[in-house]
């Protein structure tokens, strides 16, 4: 059985997890570090899932929520879930608690971006009831 859990303290076991899953999200992610993860955590605008399964940790995603004039934002953020667990409805599972958190948390939306290649995700995210925006996505990089 799948379990979704909040992380809420950082510890050496929470960042080899976490560290395990980075590479699967992006290949350019650098490991966390233990202070950034204790400064990570200790954020009130994020919330951090993560997915267990037969006691071994398969997957997580961060929600960010922040006020803003107009309301509670609500914004999901890195989301992966291991090579070798995917189809245990962890992605599914880890999603739809994000969702339950931000709602409970006065949110009305919820927002999250995928890359097109990124075919099963975005298949899951429409399977749940997400609704692709007609939008344009802008990033301003402030790296070399």
């Amino acid at each position: 059985m799948t379990e979704i859990n909040i992380a809420k303290y950082p510890s050496e076991e929470l960042l080899v997890q976490i560290n395990h899953l980075l590479p699967q999200l992006s290949s350019s992610a650098t490991p966390m570090t233990i202070e950034h993860l204790r400064d990570f955590l200790d954020s009130s605008a994020v919330t951090l899932f993560m997915a267990t399964h037969e006691g071994r940790t398969i997957g997580m995603l961060t929600l960010a929520l922040f006020p803003i004039p107009t309301g509670i934002r609500a914004w999901i953020e890195d989301v992966v879930v291991d090579a070798g667990a995917r189809g245990l409805g962890a992605g599914s599972l880890l999603t739809a608690t994000a969702v339950e958190h931000a709602q409970r948390h006065g949110a009305v939306t919820v927002d999250l971006t995928s890359r097109p290649a990124r075919e099963s995700a975005n298949a899951l995210y429409r399977k749940i009831g997400f609704v692709q925006r007609e939008t344009n996505v802008y990033r301003f990089s402030l790296e070399d």
